[in-house]
């Protein structure tokens, strides 16, 4: 299975408040571009931090034309060809967008100043001309005017899922004291926890395990609503929903209305669980999640809820089963979505390293790079793929004792062929001893 372009990923990531949207009023595209242009972004591959609109606008049409598969960047035609207006352009916009009351005297010293453009070559008129035409000549509003907010529920279950991580209490287990986090997948509209597990970290992997578990258990989301940890922007994470066709949605940072239920249900969870929790009965991991699913499944699921008007969740989520959405054929290939491919160099002997184990692959394959498939939950490795996700062939663990008695492929020895008579010897040697002993028999 081949690997989703991570610079499509991260596209359809700066998409997700667009392509979650099932319709688009009058003029509301172009408010949403507006919005998410002024956002900061990690862009893969780039040191700038900004989106243009334009650029925002190309990517959702692509998207709709095409879906990921038109996010993908592609080579363009005039490569190599002179740039200079374009990017001028986008320098005066982006200086602009980045500092709305920049004024044109500011935004010309400050392309000068970063040797953008020559001093003095570049006119008022010009810039006034280029702002006036995307609308930026004129301040609009205020930085301080508050984000119009709304509540609202989502029409149906799984329609809406939220993913986040909370502080969970500190165990002591063998090796010392650690400390735990609780990731949790909550639904929407009906309240119900779709899975949530204590983990000993919150990186992607402890957020995918989360996921794959309530995958099995509660069916597919058609969006998935998470913060912009590091953790939740992974390309394997981005990848699975993408697979899956799962719009995963990043919020704003530093704003956590975005997940209000959630963030309330982890008020609740605090309240009613971990103020009852005594850690002394804990003697691992397992112990602390046994207790977490038995007080969700006989407690939290079927205690009667004040938002949903005395139903309880596990009673709301089962009113809509007919509309979810089953992962179906997908489930026997449900492990395959999570697997991870990581860059290897196969040595000379044929081997490859992971988490400190060397495995051998196809001895064909020595002196190549190639992708390491592992299932990153188990952490076993079951294969190696060419760039296109090809199979290359199995992975097993090195036993360096038993390749002691292995008996070794050995390259064919060329055989050589009979000379015709009167053929020119052509080693040397072989050419002098002729000639030696034909002058002595003479």
């Amino acid at each position: 299975m081949k690997d989703i372009d991570p610079k499509a990923l991260f596209r359809l990531s700066v998409l997700g408040p667009l392509v979650s949207r099932e319709h688009l009023s009058r003029g509301e595209l172009q408010r949403i571009v507006r919005h998410l242009a002024e956002q900061h972004y990690a862009i893969p591959g780039s040191g700038r931090v900004r989106i243009a609109e334009k650029t925002i606008e190309a990517w959702y049409y692509a998207w709709r034309r095409e879906g990921i598969a038109g996010l993908i960047p592609k080579t363009r035609a005039d490569r190599g060809c002179s740039k200079l207006t374009h990017e001028l352009q986008e320098a005066i916009l982006a200086a602009k967008r980045e500092n709305p009351r920049r004024s044109i005297r500011q935004i010309r010293q400050l392309l000068e100043a970063a040797g953008q453009v020559a001093r003095g070559s570049l006119s008022r008129s010009a810039i006034h001309r280029l702002l006036q035409q995307q609308g930026l000549s004129r301040l609009s509003g205020s930085s301080s005017e508050p984000q119009e907010r709304r509540s609202f529920v989502a029409n149906e279950a799984c329609a809406i899922w939220y993913g986040d991580v909370m502080h969970g209490p500190t165990l002591t287990l063998t090796g010392g004291r650690r400390k735990t986090y609780l990731v949790t997948l909550f639904d929407d509209a009906s309240r119900l926890v779709a899975h949530s597990a204590f983990c000993l970290g919150e990186t992607a992997l402890d957020i995918e395990g989360v996921l794959k578990q309530a995958l099995l258990r509660r069916g597919l989301p058609r969006k998935l609503v998470v913060d912009n940890g590091a953790a939740y922007r992974a390309a394997t994470l981005q990848g699975v929903c993408a697979r899956l066709g799962v719009v995963l949605i990043h919020c704003r940072p530093y704003a956590p209305e975005g997940k209000g239920k959630l963030e309330r249900w982890h008020r609740t969870f605090r309240d009613q669980f971990l103020s009852e929790l005594d850690v002394r009965h804990l003697r691992d991991l397992a112990d602390l999640n046994a207790r977490l699913w038995a007080w969700i499944e006989e407690v939290y699921h079927r205690a009667p809820h004040g938002g949903l008007n005395g139903i309880t969740p596990l009673a709301r989520y089962q009113q809509d089963l007919q509309k979810i959405r089953t992962l179906g054929a997908q489930a026997t290939q449900l492990d395959a979505l999570f697997y991870h491919r990581l860059t290897r160099f196969v040595r000379k002997d044929g081997t490859v390293a992971y988490d400190g184990r060397r495995f051998e692959v196809p001895f064909e394959l020595s002196g190549k790079t190639v992708s390491l498939l592992v299932d990153p939950h188990p952490r076993t490795v079951i294969g190696v793929e060419d760039k296109d996700g090809n199979s290359l062939g199995f992975a097993t663990a090195l036993d360096a004792i038993a390749n002691q008695q292995r008996p070794r492929r050995k390259p064919l020895a060329a055989t050589p062929a009979a000379e015709p008579r009167g053929a020119v010897c052509s080693n040397l040697i072989e050419l002098a001893h002729q000639q030696y002993h034909g002058k002595q028999e003479d």
